[in-house]
């Protein structure tokens, strides 16, 4: 079987938990799953993503929220205490999908139907939905030899949160004009607590991969350059 480092967090973090998964992606030739159990509050946004089309920059300013642009595309979300982040760095040859953004999004969809078993759980264009409703959003960043996949699930949020984002310009054609309120769920009504997700993700992946734990202080990488940054 092929190794797959598992690195279980919990709490860190999202700024912390970004450097170090751009450190893997770039430095490591190790395939990895990394977990984590929240974050601080913070707005995350895609590399290309403009503050003035997604934020509600007034309220952000006067609640003095972090702003991250992350390294990867995607979307802007609001994550915090209730967010479970799951990403997944492989080498191509690791599994045996075209490294392209669909395949890997409809490989890292059956995995979590197949692991959870929430009805109804399933991709539509580039979300993690529970029927019609947003469970999950994605980022991805592809490069010569290795992916990485990650994605932010709402395990639970505030709705207050969501007023410190815009409704944007780009949005998925199944969302429609939705207000946040109408176009998300909570993971939490349709499954027991985070360990159950987790345990049963780890369950699944290890009937692949040769699951090896793995803390974070502990890895190596080589130098790389960060894209990563903080906006305010």
């Amino acid at each position: 079987m092929i190794p797959l480092y598992f690195i279980d967090l919990d709490h860190t973090p999202i700024f912390q938990q970004l450097e170090l998964e751009e450190a893997l992606l770039r430095g490591s030739k190790d395939n990895y799953c990394i977990v984590n159990r929240g974050s601080p509050r913070a707005i995350v946004m895609g590399i290309s993503g403009k503050t003035s089309e997604l934020l509600d920059i007034e309220k952000v300013r006067r609640d003095d929220i972090e702003i991250i642009r992350r390294f990867s595309g995607g979307g802007t979300v609001i994550v915090d205490e209730n967010t479970l982040f799951i990403s997944f760095i492989f080498n191509k040859q690791a599994i045996d999908i075209q490294p392209y953004p669909e395949p890997i999004l409809r490989w890292t969809s059956h995995l979590y139907q197949n692991s959870w078993n929430i009805p109804h759980f399933h991709l539509i264009e580039n979300d993690y939905t529970i029927g019609k409703l947003k469970c999950g959003g994605n980022a991805q960043y592809i490069k010569k030899d290795r992916w990485l996949h990650h994605t932010s699930f709402l395990w639970d949020y505030k709705d207050s949160n969501m007023n410190y984002l815009l409704l944007p310009p780009k949005r998925p054609q199944y969302r429609d004009s939705r207000s946040h309120s109408e176009f998300l769920c909570r993971i939490k009504h349709h499954a027991p607590n985070k360990q159950n997700l987790i345990d049963s993700l780890c369950n699944r992946l290890s009937l692949q991969f040769q699951i090896i734990p793995a803390a974070a202080a502990s890895l190596r990488w080589e130098p790389h350059r960060k894209a990563l940054c903080k906006i305010f």
